[in-house]
């Protein structure tokens, strides 16, 4: 099968002209590790598919190009579109426009978990916990529920830990005020303020749509971040390579809980999954309260499939191979009905 793989344009591609999927080739100035676009096309060659990257790069004769392209199918790893978040959705709707079949969430799925106070609504609505929460935007209050301190505050339609990080836990009206604040300027966006839950981070990966398949768990331990830092996943916990909380924090498989443990997350990730009208593939992120409570935090639709990355590592404890997931992915794209 001929397969483009969609990707955002970063500095260190460059396109090279005449390919027929406008390929992109990765400069080589020094050794690195393969990137996530890299070992997808890879794995995608291995399986037999003619594979080629593909990069979005947020001009109008880009998506024209696309729409000439003759791939069969897209893995699309678009999770923004022109530096703006907020249009993961719309790019999901033009690939829905032009007739193009691609792998993970649609429009509509990347909206209800993207709008993190709509997806709460619905998670509760279908019988599960989330923390208490409400919206403040610039000058008007949402529906508020019965918080209490301590609060984290981020942007209501933000991902990738955009806008968390040690200052987002508050435990005062002054500090709440001025992180909400911070988010209206910096991000332009509604604040979503979230009761804090203290608890085990947990992933939990899903696969598959006929029936979807709850994979193996997998924890961000936050137990070796620094006195004072608040257990959360920021910014710079899962992005930041130079700092503290960084290197301090580690992701493996859970092996401490028992099964029927276990077996209540799997299904709860399962219910968010369908109930946020997640399709192919996704990560549902919760906390384990002290209480032994489940608690959805975020839907995560198209989560980062690099080789090192939580999505990966389920997959490998579930028996599979990187290729494997890969193929699994794929076969779920297809065997799927627009």
């Amino acid at each position: 099968m001929k397969i483009a793989v969609l990707f955002g344009q970063f500095e260190d591609y460059e396109e090279q002209p005449g390919a027929d999927l406008e390929a992109a080739k990765p400069k080589r100035k020094r050794k690195k590790k393969k990137t996530d676009v890299e070992a997808i096309t890879d794995s995608l060659r291995e399986l037999g598919h003619d594979a080629t990257p593909f990069p979005i790069d947020g001009r109008p004769q880009t998506l024209a190009r696309l729409a000439r392209a003759d791939a069969e199918l897209c893995f699309n790893l678009i999770e923004s579109y022109n530096g703006d978040d907020t249009m993961e959705m719309h790019f999901a709707a033009y690939l829905d426009l032009i007739g193009k079949r691609y792998t993970g969430a649609g429009p509509q799925g990347s909206y209800l978990a993207m709008d993190k106070s709509i997806a709460k609504t619905i998670i509760r609505d279908h019988g599960l916990f989330t923390p208490y929460s409400m919206v403040m935007d610039k000058g008007r209050v949402g529906h508020a529920q019965d918080i209490r301190f301590p609060v984290i505050v981020k942007p209501a339609t933000e991902d990738a830990s955009k806008g968390i990080d040690a200052a987002a836990v508050v435990s005062s009206i002054k500090d709440l005020f001025e992180r909400i604040s911070f988010i209206h300027d910096e991000f332009d966006s509604a604040a979503l303020i979230e009761e804090y839950i203290e608890g085990r981070e947990i992933y939990a990966a899903v696969l598959g749509n006929d029936p979807p398949e709850a994979l193996p768990l997998i924890e961000l331990d936050l137990s070796k971040l620094p006195k004072g830092t608040p257990k959360i996943a920021s910014y710079d916990v899962k992005f930041d390579e130079s700092t503290e909380a960084y290197k301090k924090t580690t992701s493996g498989p859970v092996r401490d809980l028992d099964e029927e443990m276990v077996t209540e997350i799997q299904r709860v990730a399962v219910t968010a999954f369908r109930a946020l009208h997640l399709r192919d593939y996704a990560r549902i992120d919760l906390r384990l309260g002290a209480n032994g409570r489940i608690y959805l935090i975020e839907a995560n639709p198209n989560p980062w499939l690099d080789p090192i990355a939580e999505f990966a590592m389920a997959a490998k404890e579930s028996g599979r191979s990187y290729t494997q997931m890969i193929d699994a992915i794929v076969k779920a794209a297809v065997g799927r009905r627009r």
